[in-house]
């Protein structure tokens, strides 16, 4: 009883320690804002997947916890802000995402790539993925973020075809995949990574082609995860899969020529995103 009561008073130490830095710097995270199953083990490692460009999204996905509604304005230090925390909690590898901000000219690409530039004038050396929404398929944008040179760009596919009016009636199943293929035709070195969730409605078919779609823009890495509702009123899980399922799609899909993937009850695409690498 007592150890058990001392690991978790560590436990409790070790997740504040993050929270109060994110706090204090007034930062955002995926991590918290979408509520991941993942949390706990993530902000033990001292790592985390900052939410650039504020935390209310312009997009209204059926499946994510993300406020939605209109942004406040873009706030101009966040990127040095960033910076200070990955300096201060030791990062390794670097995750930044943002929610979708259809009401900016460049969609935010900007922002990404003034960030990049702050951790890495901050003297940081490790390695650095960037998680983007797509822009409004706009290639200029694609450009920018590219121009910052991170180690991987991920931008997720999240479900098939048929579910994106039911699920994510603003985004766009093609649209996506041409983000993939932009940033490969720019730069054929780039290394990207895309995501699926498993668990909405989707049938088999329907994800062996969705992940032969992915891996057809060039894609290098993929993650595989079950869909959990972060709230009462997200969308319903519809099935659950089991350990062995997800086995199955994860040879399924290295069989189409990714370079590697993660397939699993738990996995989300930043999830332990270095050891792709």
């Amino acid at each position: 009883m007592k150890d058990n009561l001392y690991r978790k008073t560590i436990i409790l130490s070790e997740t504040g320690e993050i929270k109060k830095t994110l706090r204090e710097l007034k930062l955002h995270s995926v991590c918290e804002e979408s509520r991941c199953p993942n949390i706990s083990e993530c902000f033990r490692k001292k790592t985390t997947t900052f939410l650039i460009l504020g935390d209310v999204c312009t997009r209204n996905c059926r499946f994510c916890s993300v406020k939605k509604g209109i942004p406040l304005p873009v706030d101009e230090k966040e990127p040095e802000r960033v910076a200070e925390a990955v300096y201060i909690l030791g990062m390794e590898y670097v995750v930044i995402t943002s929610v979708t901000r259809d009401d900016l000219p460049d969609g935010g690409s900007g922002m990404f790539r003034k960030t990049v530039e702050e951790i890495r004038k901050a003297g940081f050396s490790g390695r650095i993925e960037l998680l983007i929404p797509d822009f409004a398929g706009d290639e200029g944008a694609i450009e920018t973020v590219l121009t910052s040179f991170p180690d991987v760009i991920s931008h997720n596919i999240e479900t098939p075809l048929r579910l994106y009016p039911v699920l994510r009636d603003r985004a766009n199943y093609h649209r996506s995949l041409d983000v993939l293929k932009k940033i490969k035709k720019l730069n054929p070195q780039q290394k990207t990574k895309s995501g699926i969730m498993l668990g909405l409605g989707e049938t088999e078919g329907e994800i062996i082609d969705t992940l032969k779609d992915i891996v057809d823009t060039g894609c290098d890495f993929c993650s595989i995860g079950q869909y959990l509702a972060p709230s009462k009123g997200s969308y319903p899980v519809q099935r659950y899969f089991t350990s062995d399922e997800f086995e199955y799609y994860r040879e399924r899909a290295l069989s189409f020529g990714f370079r590697a993937v993660k397939s699993g009850i738990y996995v989300r695409t930043s999830y332990n995103a270095s050891s792709y690498l």
